[in-house]
This record gives structure tokens, sequence and C-alpha cells, in this order.
């Protein structure tokens, strides 16, 4: 099997260039993006990055961990599971999968029929996250995302908190705000999408289910929804 040559060994010491040697083998920064919004198992990573081989899966792994970008960890009693995550350093790489996603919404070539795992649509919502002028005081939602992809699957909670400061969405927080959410919102992916990204209106979706206050909704999508 051949050995891909690195860009520094043909005397390039452009440091974007080092940046593709790093992420720059097929699904390496799939495998990232996974891992932005905390850690997961082996088989979290296999089950929400749709095509990849658990023999790739594994390399891509090595590769980052060997290259101070990911590591390996054992949680505590009583869960005793692996899990991999992002290093510090890893961890800035969603200001690049940030700056890819905002540059990409403009190819007439993306693929906005396809669907994404929960965490790649939240993704999505940070990336163009901003501040609500008239959320003068904070606004909490909690959002609970179904992988339409899958046949079986367990919803994954967020929590939202929208200001006239910034917009913020975390997953399955530690420490979630004081109180009770000002709303609760269940979807599938499909559906959720339709809304961030696509513009449609929660109320016109009928397996989308909202409780509490409507305007909270609302100051969600108008924190993170698509704009160009």
């Amino acid at each position: 099997m051949s050995i891909r040559r690195s860009y520094g060994s043909y005397n390039d010491g452009y440091a974007s260039a080092h940046a593709l040697d790093l992420l720059g083998e097929r699904w390496t920064l799939i495998v990232v993006r996974e891992l932005l919004l905390g850690p997961k198992r082996f088989a979290d990573l296999q089950r929400d990055v749709l095509g990849i081989s658990p023999g790739v899966l594994s390399r891509r792994l090595q590769e980052l961990e060997s290259r101070g970008i990911a590591v390996r960890r054992t949680l505590p009693a009583p869960a005793r599971v692996d899990v991999y995550e992002l290093t510090p350093w890893g961890s800035r790489l969603e200001a690049v999968n940030t700056a890819l996603s905002r540059w990409a919404v403009d190819s007439p070539q993306l693929p906005w029929e396809a669907d994404m795992s929960p965490d790649t649509l939240v993704l999505a919502m940070r990336a163009h996250a901003r501040p609500v002028a008239s959320a003068t005081v904070p606004i909490t939602v909690a959002l609970s995302l179904l992988d339409s992809r899958l046949e079986e699957s367990e919803p994954v909670v967020y929590a939202a908190r929208i200001s006239a400061e910034g917009t913020t969405i975390v997953r399955d927080p530690a420490n979630p705000a004081p109180g009770p959410a000002d709303a609760r919102v269940a979807a599938t992916t499909a559906d959720w999408k339709a809304c961030i990204l696509a513009g449609v209106a929660p109320g016109d979706l009928s397996e989308l289910e909202m409780a509490g206050s409507d305007a909270a909704v609302d100051a969600l999508l108008e924190g993170t929804a698509l704009t160009h």
C-alpha cells in the first residue's frame, strides 16, 4: 500500500498545507465534526457517520489520537465505557467547521435534500447563531431531536439560551440553566432542518411537538436559522 506524502515533504511550509496533512484524509473532518459537541463511544460515531466502515473509523480515530487532536478515555463508574473526545486544541476546529459551513451554503451543488445527524444540525445552528435584540431577558429552550436517518434512535437533548448578547446551544448540559425552560421542542432532524434551513414554520409540521412559549421558539429560530 502506498504511503501518502505530506505537503511538508514537498517543501511546502504553509500552515494551511500542514492542516490538510492533519485532516485531509477522507472522513477525518467528519469524525471531528461529530465530536465537537462532546465525547462519544465508537458505536455512537459509527451510528452517526453513515457510510464509514469500522476499520476506517478505527484508523481515523487512531490518527486523531496520534496527532494530538483527540483522546480516548474511560468514563468513571457506573458507565465504565471508552469514549473519544477532542483535546482543547482539537475543539478549536469548530471555528474551521463553522467557516466551511458558512462558505458552503452558497454552493449551487449543496445537497439541501440530504438529512443530518442531531449534532450536525445543531452545529449548523451554532454556525449561524447570533444575538436576538428583542430578547432583553434571556430565553431558554429545550430541544429534543430524533435522527430521522435511522429506523431506531434515541432522542438527543440540547439546551439553547437566547439573549440580546448572543445565542448558545449545547448538548446534554451537565449543569443546565436553573428553572424550567421557556419552551420545549421535540422533532425529527428532517423536520427541524426544514425550520432552520428552509424557513418552514414549526406549526406547519404535524409531527413536531412544542410546549410552552411560542415566542421562545420563534426567538430560537431567529437566533439560529440560516440566513444569507
